[in-house]
């Protein structure tokens, strides 16, 4: 699929306007609740499915098709985010106002991320089929990482890349509002608000290797790929507070999403087979069915852990 400049302009001007329009809205650092969580993160959602139809209507059903399950697979994975940002928030007693302004530029950090591993990804694709083999024995070892040592969590304070940032940059270890700088005995030092945006940021970025990879092997076309990324991520930060409530029961999701690693590795490298690629039909159906059962089977699970209301 061949796009123009023009268009990758307009895409970035949109959701550079839809970025704006999320700050805009949270200037005040306000608690975000579970109800304005809830409908922004359906406003997100819209825009996405949305995207998909006018693909559709745009280049046809199999670009639409392709798009939609590339955008499933993650926001799927966007979910693990989830449970790693609550971690880090946690950890670093983050208040709950200050959040939305590090999830927010964690966002902007992710879409940057991500363009560049596309691109980089995409292109080794192209010109050396190898690849396919190293990303794809990639993707299954990570699922199987995944799958068995899931909860196995580096404290965020050991974060190489938070260590370092801490013995370079003059940093103050509190909170100073929302301010990721300020000024300490006319010291210009970084707040502790700072380190945890570098914390999410590193783990952002380690998550993105596996996003990108595993949407890859559904399409190398850096326009489709860095779109579903792009819609994904946007609302990341609504599911964030949609979902940190809800986190406890969504046990068994790890499973699922272990699955779906795996599933897009052995993908990528039948692609470089005699069986070539699955059709999208086949990736949409897996990747439905596998969400789908992952989240059923851990609310059924967890369904005598929720206390009675009445």
């Amino acid at each position: 699929m061949s796009v123009s400049l023009w268009i990758w302009v307009v895409l970035m001007l949109a959701i550079a306007a839809m970025l704006a329009v999320d700050l805009f809205l949270h200037r005040d650092n306000h608690v975000i609740g579970f109800r304005e969580a809830a409908v922004w993160s359906g406003v997100w959602i819209a825009a996405g499915l949305l995207f998909g139809v006018v693909l559709w209507v745009w280049q046809g059903g199999d670009v639409a098709g392709t798009y939609y399950a590339g955008y499933l697979i993650e926001k799927a994975l966007s979910i693990d985010n989830v449970f790693v940002f609550a971690l880090i928030f946690t950890y670093f007693a983050v208040p709950a106002a200050f959040q939305h302004k590090v999830l927010f530029w964690g966002v902007i950090g992710a879409l940057v991320f991500r363009l560049v591993f596309i691109f980089v990804g995409a292109e080794l694709l192209e010109t050396f089929f190898w690849t396919a083999y190293v990303f794809g024995a990639f993707l299954v070892y990570t699922g199987y990482k995944m799958a068995f040592r899931h909860g196995e969590q580096t404290p965020p304070d050991r974060n190489p890349v938070v260590r370092l940032v801490r013995r370079v940059v003059p940093t103050d270890p509190a909170f100073h509002g929302d301010r990721f700088f300020t000024r300490v005995d006319g010291k210009r030092v970084a707040t502790l608000l700072f380190v945890v945006l570098i914390a999410v940021e590193t783990t952002d970025l380690i998550f993105a290797i596996d996003s990108v990879a595993a949407i890859l092997a559904i399409t190398t076309s850096t326009f489709i790929v860095w779109t579903a990324n792009a819609f994904a991520i946007l609302g990341l930060r609504s599911l964030y507070f949609c979902l940190a409530g809800l986190l406890r029961r969504f046990v068994h999701l790890h499973y699922g999403l272990a699955v779906l690693l795996a599933f897009a590795g052995v993908k990528l490298i039948l692609s470089e087979t005699p069986v070539g690629k699955l059709p999208i039909p086949v990736t949409l159906g897996v990747i439905v069915v596998t969400i789908a059962v992952s989240i059923l089977w851990s609310l059924r699970s967890t369904r005598d852990a929720v206390p009675d209301s009445h």
